[in-house]
């Protein structure tokens, strides 16, 4: 606080008296405080982006679910299902983690070795404790490429697909309606 009464940085230079008045006939702009110090910041609460920037972020969140729903969860439900008529074993859960972003490894046998593969994006199982028995599906070929079996209809990956799917035509959606308001806005 200055030496006149003033809040340092306060910028009016009025001396303020105890009721929230200025003792030198100015009014403080913020009474209801006892007049010691005005509004902090720049912006008040309850304060709402404008039109436009509402549109551009409705597109921006729109156009990054559709890409993360079309790119990476679309195709990831794809291959889980790809292996459906894969050949089956029993497998051990190796490593437990977030499964959903293929972070999960399985042990199983084939012809007599010992395979350590890593369960592929949109996998379930998340809650499951290492040493779990688990049924996987793999690809004759190359046994490193494996599914769990409950997962061959297309598991999470399938579900957040849609989900995410929905949620970009919503938000492509309120796109539209802002870019309406703000044509009819530049109208009036």
């Amino acid at each position: 606080m200055g030496l006149n009464g003033t809040v340092d940085g306060g910028g009016s230079g009025a001396r303020t008296g105890p009721g929230g008045g200025a003792v030198d006939g100015r009014r403080s702009g913020n009474t209801g405080n006892n007049g010691w110090g005005g509004k902090a910041g720049g912006h008040e609460t309850g304060q709402h982006l404008g039109p436009r920037a509402s549109l551009l972020m409705s597109l921006a969140l729109a156009l990054l679910l559709g890409a993360l729903s079309a790119l990476v969860m679309f195709p990831a439900a794809q291959h889980l299902r790809s292996l459906q008529d894969g050949e089956r074993a029993r497998a051990t859960l190796h490593t437990a983690g977030a499964c959903m972003t293929g972070q999960c490894k399985v042990t199983f046998e084939v012809d007599g070795r010992t395979v350590v593969a890593d369960l592929p994006v949109g996998s379930g199982g998340g809650k499951s404790s290492v040493g779990a028995a688990v049924a996987v599906r793999y690809q004759a070929d190359d046994p490193r490429v494996v599914v769990r079996e409950e997962d061959t209809g297309g598991g999470g990956a399938a579900l957040f697909a849609w989900l995410l799917a929905g949620a970009a035509v919503f938000f492509l959606a309120l796109s539209g309606a802002a870019a309406i308001f703000l044509a009819r806005q530049r109208r009036a």
